[in-house]
């Protein structure tokens, strides 16, 4: 069977295959390696983290997701909230540096997380938590 890929510029830059006759194959699922945490300054949370077989930059994000919403909730909060992500790829896996606040009410901002309803849906994704 001929095999035919092409690499696409933009996410990550990963490639989607086709088989001869157009149709997509299936891509292998994701590989969660492992995340790290540490607590910088009172509410603020970094969170190291590393995939393989990553498809896009938003199988990464909530990756960093579901583990902020379970640490959020381990600590007693039930609310988080983005402050920023850094990607890097070394030798095929991919890593993220992670930061967020963690908060007993809503906080303010766009990029605002709802703890207990975020970790229900990485369960139901097969997304692991810390």
């Amino acid at each position: 069977m001929i095999r035919a890929c092409a690499i696409s510029l933009c996410g990550l830059g990963l490639a989607a295959c086709a088989d001869a006759s157009g149709n997509e194959v299936s891509r292998a699922a994701p590989e969660y390696l492992g995340v790290g945490t540490s607590l910088l300054e009172g509410d603020l949370v970094q969170f190291h983290l590393s995939m393989d077989r990553v498809h896009t930059a938003e199988d990464l994000n909530d990756y960093a997701e579901c583990a902020a919403a379970q640490y959020a909730l381990i600590r007693g909060y039930g609310f988080a909230r983005h402050v920023r992500t850094k990607m890097k790829q070394e030798g095929g896996i991919w890593e993220a540096d992670a930061v967020y606040t963690i908060s007993p009410a809503l906080p303010r901002g766009l990029r605002t997380i709802d703890a207990e309803v975020v970790v229900q849906n990485c369960e139901a994704n097969g997304i692991p938590t810390v």
